[in-house]
């Protein structure tokens, strides 16, 4: 079984992963209700007005270093003979942090002063929007991996 960095290596396959994130994304978005979810939808609207394809350069590029963060935690459900989709669900706090961890670093990194405020804005609320978003995460990385 391939791990999702081995399949990064192939163009074709990591423009399909992002495309498909971003389609995870901007479900998760539009779902999102109340003051949270206006607080979210405008600062992803502000990071996607920053410049066309913004967004989708960031998870492309951002990819591997999800791979590496999520891989341990896709190999440990395997190791238990769990399939990942179902590990991912029941520990979808350890995995949002894994990925956060990686958005945390690039965020402070950043020079560009709207990412930064968006983020900063939104940082207290995203773990518990990435965690909504695990098990569709799950399912794509299950997809890509099997």
């Amino acid at each position: 079984m391939p791990s999702l960095k081995d399949i990064l290596v192939d163009e074709a396959r990591r423009k399909s992963l992002a495309a498909e994130c971003m389609s995870l994304i901007e479900r998760e978005v539009d779902a999102k209700g109340g003051l949270g979810g206006v607080a979210v939808k405008t600062g992803f609207k502000a990071v996607r007005g920053i410049k066309p394809g913004f967004v989708e350069k960031v998870v492309y590029d951002l990819l591997p270093e999800f791979a590496d963060a999520i891989e341990p935690l896709a190999a440990e459900a395997r190791g238990q003979g769990k399939d990942v989709p179902t590990f991912f669900a029941a520990n979808a706090p350890r995995v949002a942090d894994a990925l956060l961890a990686i958005t945390d670093k690039k965020a402070e990194r950043s020079s560009n002063g709207v990412v930064k405020s968006a983020y900063g804005k939104l940082r207290g609320m995203a773990k518990s929007n990435v965690e909504s978003a695990i098990p569709g995460l799950a399912k794509l990385v299950a997809s890509y991996t099997a």
